[in-house]
């Protein structure tokens, strides 16, 4: 599970300018074709270890996914619908994670935890299809055009969350001199890496943006939900099935409570600051 959500961080924030370097189409099917394999590779992993390096490959798929879906929205839809078009893209969004607890606690219960990844080849492979067909392909820019990459902005931040996440999981809970040490790197490395991204000449996070009160705001709220979300999302599974003694399926059902609201609300909430095309 943390190879997964650390791959995820790791790659997204400098998916959207990879996409600009090869192209977003271009960047986005590799991304959907290595999910693709790596749920094979996860489901029929017959050891630990190659399960949690697919798993690392999965998160990365899914981390290119996740930013350039976002970026298609403001590449094909116009700017009046591009509200709406969030929050059906939200509410979309909302509905898979809905359907992926419930559905993924039945193919458990019925088939096995394999089943689960193994699931994730068909649609890959449709989703593929689907974004080949529909998505508009740009040329890519020229080499005096192409912008860069942030190469050490990328490597301190892969470095400084892996330290984050091991601090807090080795040790069981428990605080040890290699928690310590580790906390203290990812604190290290969350210093350099702003430091980097100061003078870096295209750094992976503007800090001027930083700057707008009213865009900080958003940004601190954004991180606090989903912080909430997540931990509900890892730790939720454990104390429902060990805890409160629920099944697997009920487990998932439980987990979908949370998504369906949110897929129910998305798009009202877009009808209520009037972005919503009206009939």
């Amino acid at each position: 599970m943390l190879a997964y959500l650390l791959a995820i961080p790791t790659l997204i924030v400098g998916a959207g300018r990879l996409g600009d370097i090869v192209g977003r189409r271009r960047l986005l099917l590799a991304g959907i074709c290595l999910f693709t394999l790596a749920s094979l590779l996860c489901g029929i992993a017959p050891t630990l270890w190659l399960l949690v390096g697919a798993r690392v490959a999965q998160g990365l798929g899914a981390a290119t996914m996740m930013a350039l879906t976002v970026a298609f929205v403001g590449e094909t839809v116009p700017k009046a619908r591009t509200g709406a078009a969030m929050g059906l893209l939200g509410t979309m969004s909302a509905i898979g994670t809905t359907l992926g607890p419930s559905f993924g606690g039945i193919l458990m219960s019925a088939l096995g935890w394999r089943a689960i990844f193994l699931v994730n080849v068909p649609l890959g492979v449709l989703n593929v299809i689907l974004a080949y067909r529909y998505l508009p392909a740009r040329p890519r820019a020229g080499k005096a055009a192409r912008p860069r990459f942030d190469h050490l902005g990328t490597l301190l931040l892969a470095l400084t969350l892996a330290a984050y996440a091991l601090a807090l999981t080795l040790g069981r809970g428990r605080v040890g001199p290699l928690n310590t040490a580790l906390l203290a790197a990812a604190g290290i490395g969350g210093a350099l890496f702003l430091r980097v991204e100061a003078r870096a000449a295209a750094p992976l996070i503007r800090l001027a943006m930083f700057r707008a009160p009213l865009l900080s705001a958003s940004l601190a709220m954004s991180a606090l939900v989903s912080t909430v979300i997540m931990t509900t999302l890892v730790v939720g599974p454990f104390y429902l099935s060990r805890g409160l003694g629920l099944d697997t399926a009920l487990v998932g059902l439980a987990l979908s409570v949370g998504p369906l609201v949110a897929a129910l609300s998305g798009v009202p909430a877009d009808w209520s600051t009037g972005l919503a095309p009206r009939a």
